[in-house]
């Protein structure tokens, strides 16, 4: 097992990440690691999501297992058999202030081959983290 771990303030209520999160067709317009997703932010539906990690670009074929509007999305994925590689994504949101939030990105890997991935996921997918959550706190800061 192996975890990668990212947050940022943003101020900005809740439900105006939830929005941006979860607008899963507006991804190509502000979000610089995942730039293509399409499904259904609902348990248990689908969620096709297209990234860059370094030079690589990879598209994952998710299912969505936690929906908590305005606290936590959640979905989970394999690559080729859950035993040699598997992941959860958590988008967290906490509320420190009334107008001001703790997003955390949190994704743990699983499966033989992560310990071959782990200096990817150090260095490129832990950059990806950071971009993306720069840029949802640039879009939801903006309005």
């Amino acid at each position: 097992m192996k975890e990668l771990r990212t947050e940022i303030e943003i101020h900005a209520t809740p439900d105006k990440i939830w929005q941006v999160l979860t607008s899963l067709d507006k991804y190509p317009e502000w979000n610089p690691f995942i730039h293509h997703a399409i499904g259904k932010v609902k348990v248990d539906e689908k969620v096709d999501i297209t990234f860059k990690s370094g030079s690589k670009e990879m598209t994952l074929h998710c299912t969505v297992v936690k929906v908590e509007p305005n606290k936590e999305l959640r979905w989970k994925y394999h690559v080729a058999l859950p035993i040699l590689f598997s992941g959860e994504h958590s988008f967290i949101i906490e509320q420190v202030e009334s107008n001001k939030v703790r997003f955390i990105d949190r994704e743990i890997f699983n499966g033989l081959l992560v310990s071959s991935q782990a200096n990817d996921i150090d260095t490129n997918s832990k950059q990806g983290f950071e971009a993306m959550d720069k840029a949802l706190k640039a879009k939801a800061e903006q309005n």
